[in-house]
């Protein structure tokens, strides 16, 4: 360990914004000086570029990733009496997406080794009220298209990606959010393409859904002061659009650096798998964008996690753990029901992830330093 000698960091959003800060702060001057603060010209720029670039006709810019979720299934027509399955590892927007459009979740595990929706279990949610499944391309990854859409196709279901993790991620030949009716996604600071607050966007091919949406984020507005429905206030602010703008080119080449990183990281963890720590298994190769590298930490290796997390923070490199808690156990849902051991993959995994430092621009040596750190802490001697 006495190698290491810089910190660092979990996420490094400076060393991106860095080479982008004279076109940042030129696009925020703009939109100040024409004032045109709330949907914009950048928004509209912004919702027909980042749609095109995932292979839909129409995108549709929020306030937040959580209010993408929760209005796109309202647009996609689904609430109350209406059952819309998904997985309990997952961050805990998700749930709250399906709560706030009036629908009832139903909660099911994940796969262990990709942390993804479990199909099998899927299946033994469905009912007749079953009107959704909401996959979430976790972590960057993407669920099978394949088996997404022959599940849905099996059961007539309504099939909404939340992909806030997954901006570009690919597999089996579609992009995140093309798949199914419509897609949520989130531009939080740290994703993959983040703006510099909070951001969302709901993209479909449907123009139904997005005349909805539309609607719906703007007091169900569909002309000036004619409002046909309950609506809210969640837009996407111009600003944020038109850094978002300055940004969206370079996503593909941020992508490719980060699966590149986890490249290497994948290389570099095979000798501590005899010491119990293995990464999230990739199953969409250069498709996955890695928003988060994820580890488990198993009952195999010599040190629990947090002795683990502690001892990389005291060298100076952070992570994290996405997420601690399944949804399933989080206190604010326990009208739900569920109960510890209800879903015992997603418990175990919540026991066992560890996420790495990941970004674009994590260099080879900084990757070495991680696992070279992990390797004196773990390895048995």
């Amino acid at each position: 360990m006495n190698n290491i000698t810089t910190a660092i960091p979990f996420v490094d959003l400076q060393l991106q914004h860095q080479p982008l800060q004279t076109q940042i702060e030129e696009a925020v001057r703009g939109t100040i000086q024409r004032g045109d603060f709330i949907l914009g010209q950048a928004v509209a720029d912004f919702e027909a570029a980042f749609a095109s670039a995932c292979g839909v006709a129409y995108g549709i810019g929020v306030a937040s990733g959580t209010d993408a979720l929760a209005l796109g299934l309202e647009a996609c027509g689904i609430g109350a009496g209406d059952e819309v399955i998904l997985p309990t590892n997952t961050f805990i927007a998700t749930l709250i997406g399906v709560v706030h459009a009036g629908a009832t979740p139903i909660l099911v595990d994940c796969d262990p080794q990709t942390a993804l929706i479990d199909f099998t279990a899927a299946e033994k949610a469905v009912t007749a009220k079953t009107k959704a499944i909401v996959p979430v391309h976790l972590y960057g990854q993407m669920v099978s298209p394949r088996q997404l859409l022959d599940f849905a196709s099996t059961h007539n279901l309504i099939v909404f990606e939340d992909a806030a993790q997954a901006h570009l991620a690919q597999r089996e030949g579609y992009r995140a959010g093309s798949i199914g009716k419509a897609a949520a996604f989130s531009f939080y600071p740290s994703k993959n393409l983040g703006a510099i607050g909070d951001g969302g966007m709901v993209i479909t091919n449907d123009e139904a859904v997005a005349q909805k949406m539309r609607s719906l984020r703007n007091y169900g507005c569909s002309r000036k002061y004619y409002h046909t429905e309950p609506g809210t206030n969640s837009r996407l602010d111009t600003l944020q659009a038109a850094v978002l703008n300055i940004k969206l080119p370079h996503l593909a080449d941020w992508n490719h650096s980060r699966n590149q990183a986890a490249q290497q990281y994948d290389a570099l963890l095979k000798p501590l798998a005899n010491s119990g720590i293995f990464p999230i298994q990739n199953q969409s190769g250069n498709g996955h964008i890695y928003h988060l590298y994820v580890v488990r930490v198993t009952e195999a290796c010599p040190l629990d996690r947090q002795t683990i997390q502690d001892k990389l923070a005291a060298v100076g490199i952070q992570t994290g753990i996405h997420y601690p808690i399944p949804c399933h156990l989080q206190p604010a849902f326990e009208n739900l029901g569920y109960q510890a051991g209800d879903f015992p993959q997603a418990e175990a995994l919540a026991l066992e992830i560890l996420s790495l430092p990941m970004y674009p621009g994590l260099s080879d040596t900084q990757v070495h330093q991680v696992i070279d750190t992990l390797q004196t802490l773990c390895v048995r001697t």
